[in-house]
């Protein structure tokens, strides 16, 4: 009877509402071990929404906390945390068809189609490939860098401590999560290239996507990339130079940093400073001590995020590459948006305007719910709120100090926009949603409305054109 009963239960019915529910299952089984006695020190206590909190800031790899997570954790509550940000990152379903394939067993056609969901693949036969470039190249460069990271900790920290610093150190950077083992983050490692090097090639590895890399992998035999990873790469390329620039304009060559750091290391901490938005969260300077010009670009870096199918968060960097392509149609009065001698479908261009409307929705939202129940401290504004609320749903890791003082409702805020951010926005709706895609029956005849005065506009385009 019970099994009957089950059988005809109806909110695992679509492949939204799994993937929901495999992430709300891996939060709270993260949660039961956090909150064992071993997690944290004898006398420490930790407030269930804390420990939640911290939980589904790992599974989201996001990287805020209420706590510090060098000194509130021990080793086994700091593991879960990166077991939890592996998952995370990585998605649940690549672990559970690595364990189908350890077992020798058969991959059910279910399976597979949540990870080609997870994955964001085009084609269900691509499932088998491209698991084998996750789990390899997930390997190869977080073990790499542990190697090139072991070089500098172990003399450093010594064998032991050395090595687990190292190993943290390269699946968070790798994963984007954001978490540390030493505090400050990367603070105390400001004068250090070369940690400060490795740590942003894992942080832009993990960003590319796994799709991206294996078309770049495998240029050398098909000499073509694809649509993707084109706009994939040059909307990267454009976005690390141009934050580059303008920090280094707002922030007048960081001087916030001692006046006795050399020109080297203040480009090398630059860099880092246009990488970590893209939702990796590592900092090797306050970021209360940033102009407001460079508190924008970092917010506006943060929304954007990394590449789809990768370990980042934001809207995606396609998601931006094809708006920007369309509103240089636009502006040259093409209808077709064209790149690469491609054009994008007007379903790409749909899919990318919903969800920057959405995205802007949640964040307004959120936004508006956070002034309403946090305290703003003197000296800040509205972006002491904002750059919370876009760190979360960028999965970025970022804070101005918000963050350790919420009140309950704003831990649950920031912690639905974490979700929402990891799982995706068109996931968490239709996962909500209970209606099914259908197609008109009846087509209404098109008509105009007013939105701007096209006429002067077109004047002024043209001339710029």
């Amino acid at each position: 009877m019970i099994m009957r009963q089950l059988a005809h239960f109806k909110f695992f019915d679509t492949l939204s509402k799994k993937m929901v529910a495999g992430f709300i299952i891996l939060i709270l089984i993260g949660t039961v071990l956090l909150s064992l006695p071993w997690a944290t020190p004898a006398n420490v206590h930790t407030s269930l929404i804390d420990v939640l909190f911290t939980s589904a800031s790992a599974t989201c790899i996001t990287g805020l906390t209420v706590v510090n997570t060098a000194a509130h954790w021990t080793t086994f509550g700091q593991l879960v945390i990166l077991v939890l940000s592996e998952v995370g990152a990585l998605g649940y379903m690549t672990f559970a068809v690595l364990l189908f394939n350890i077992m020798r067993r058969q991959i059910g056609l279910s399976t597979q189609l949540m990870v080609k969901a997870s994955l964001n693949l085009e084609r269900l036969s691509d499932t088998k490939s491209v698991m084998k470039y996750v789990v390899g190249l997930s390997l190869l460069f977080q073990l790499g860098g542990l190697g090139l990271l072991a070089i500098d900790f172990v003399p450093r920290f010594g064998w032991r401590h050395g090595l687990y610093v190292s190993l943290y150190h390269a699946v968070m950077s790798f994963c984007n999560a954001g978490f540390d083992v030493f505090g400050d983050s990367l603070q105390g490692f400001r004068n250090d290239p070369y940690v400060l090097t490795v740590t942003m090639i894992l942080i832009i590895a993990g960003g590319l996507g796994f799709l991206v890399w294996r078309d770049v992998l495998l240029y050398h035999t098909r000499k073509r990339l694809t649509l993707n990873s084109k706009l994939t790469l040059l909307t990267t390329f454009s976005l690390f130079v141009i934050g580059f620039v303008l920090l280094l304009i707002t922030e007048r060559d960081l001087e916030l940093l001692p006046t006795g750091m050399s020109w080297v290391n203040r480009t090398i901490n630059t860099l880092f400073l246009s990488v970590t938005p893209r939702t990796a969260g590592l900092i090797t300077m306050p970021t209360q001590g940033l102009q407001a010009g460079s508190l924008l670009v970092i917010m506006i870096l943060m929304f954007v995020g990394g590449t789809p199918g990768s370990t980042a968060g934001g809207i995606k960097t396609t998601t931006f590459g094809v708006l920007m392509f369309q509103s240089i149609a636009q502006l040259r009065g093409r209808r077709d948006v064209e790149f690469s001698h491609r054009r994008f479908s007007q379903e790409n261009i749909n899919r990318a305007l919903m969800l920057i409307f959405l995205a802007s929705i949640v964040l307004t939202v959120a936004t508006l719910i956070l002034t309403q129940t946090e305290k703003i401290p003197k000296g800040f504004g509205l972006e002491y709120v904002l750059f919370e609320v876009l760190s979360a749903f960028g999965t970025v890791g970022l804070s101005l100090g918000l963050t350790p003082n919420l009140t309950l409702i704003g831990k649950i805020v920031i912690m639905m926009l974490m979700f929402i951010g990891r799982v995706g926005i068109f996931t968490s709706l239709y996962a909500l949603s209970r209606r099914q895609a259908r197609v008109n029956l009846i087509r209404y005849p098109a008509e105009n409305i007013l939105l701007v005065r096209w006429a002067t506009c077109e004047k002024v385009l043209l001339y710029l054109v």
